[in-house]
């Protein structure tokens, strides 16, 4: 053959190989995009690198892969929730108590579901693997409650923080294989959620 043909298969081949390359590319962000939901975005929307967001994010999977999250036992479902009324019945009296009790409360739950407790980020970090679109909600609750504990918060964002850490708290608590809602539009968490409209007036929602 001659030269240019040579040099015109080499440049198919390129082509191909670059086209397999930005195929699998694209896929992998497909397949990120619909793991993380609005986290995806979040993380890429702070990098100055789509790639490095992307690398970050697969990094959270392999690190949430290291570990054995498990639902809970029944027992400590209801027990748990039991414990989410009783704070939430007494934010009326003490808002900034009540969202301290909540994060606390999560916090206990995320350990006892087998999720390693570290410094704030890196658990939120973690739990954006499995809750990828309540993570957001439960940053916002933190950081107000954190700003509580200066008196910097006030008891419309104290309830708003409340409701966004029952959000998480709600998915935590649902057992393995049940929907994130009911086709009765009941909360997922089942007894954690239970009089809903009544305890949502205790927060004044």
């Amino acid at each position: 053959m001659t030269t240019w043909v040579w040099v015109a298969i080499a440049i198919a081949v390129v082509v191909v190989v670059a086209l397999v390359a930005v195929g699998a590319r694209n896929r992998r962000t497909a397949m990120l995009r619909d793991r993380f939901g609005p986290e995806y975005d979040r993380v890429v929307e702070s990098s100055d690198d789509q790639r490095a967001a992307e690398a970050e994010l697969r990094a959270r999977e392999r690190q949430r892969a290291q570990f054995d999250i498990k639902p809970l036992p029944e027992a400590d479902r209801l027990r748990f929730a039991g414990e989410w009324r009783e704070l939430q019945e007494r934010f009326l009296d003490e808002p900034a108590q009540s969202a301290a009790a909540a994060d606390v409360l999560i916090t206990r739950v995320m350990q006892a579901r087998g999720y390693p407790m570290g410094d704030f980020d890196a658990q939120a970090e973690l739990v954006s693997v499995d809750h990828p679109h309540t993570v957001e909600n439960y940053r916002f609750a933190h950081a107000v409650q954190q700003r509580s504990q200066d008196q910097q918060a006030s008891t419309e964002e104290l309830r708003e923080a409340l409701l966004r850490y029952r959000s998480l708290f709600d998915e935590l608590l649902r057992p393995e294989g049940e929907d994130v809602a009911d086709p009765e539009g009941d909360s997922p968490a089942g007894p954690a959620a239970s009089d809903t409209e009544y305890h949502d007036q205790q927060i004044g929602r």
